[in-house]
């Protein structure tokens, strides 16, 4: 029998943010994206949605999170553990100008980090507003480390339908997945 054992181990979020500032364009959303893949890829893995999590035929082997911004094109995004800001960058960047994020972190180390990667971004000024008929929530991580009690929850109750993704855990070949959730009222 194989024994695999896997250890990751956070990035520095100073180091990353030096990277944004050192090898993005100040203003430029897209190119802080690409700066934070490039650095989690390259030199320390960071738990962020990556550059390939859910690359699907459905959606023309684009990002699960880009492609569903892309569709539902919502009003209002709330997005639940801001980390170093990554998903906010992608998010925003796809939103039109009268929508609204909002995105709550509890770890104040990641917030001020986050606030940083944001503004780099210029994606400061984005608006903040709730859950509605048609409202989607898109659960990231839910294989690994894994959200077992969200899953039962949001799968068996009749207020939302939900579709998984499967994927790979950032930049890693560990199964992971995200879970779209439309919330039905």
């Amino acid at each position: 029998m194989k024994v695999v054992l896997l250890f990751f181990f956070h990035c520095s979020l100073q180091r990353m943010l030096a990277a944004v500032q050192k090898n993005a364009t100040r203003g430029d959303p897209r190119s802080v994206v690409k700066a934070i893949d490039q650095f989690c890829r390259q030199k320390e893995w960071a738990m962020n949605v990556g550059d390939e999590k859910g690359s699907d035929f459905l959606f023309y082997n684009r990002c699960i999170l880009d492609s569903v911004v892309t569709e539902v094109n919502p009003a209002t995004v709330l997005e639940l553990g801001t980390y170093c800001g990554y998903s906010t960058v992608r998010i925003a960047s796809l939103l039109p100008s009268n929508a609204k994020l909002i995105t709550l972190e509890f770890n104040p180390d990641y917030a001020a980090i986050a606030r940083q990667v944001i503004a780099w971004a210029g994606l400061e000024d984005k608006e903040c507003g709730l859950l509605r008929k048609g409202s989607i929530l898109l659960a990231d991580n839910v294989i690994c480390p894994g959200t077992p009690d969200y899953l039962e929850y949001i799968r068996n109750s009749p207020r939302y339908k939900s579709q998984y993704f499967k994927s790979h855990l950032e930049y890693t070949k560990v199964e992971d997945g995200l879970e779209k959730s439309v919330f039905l009222g």
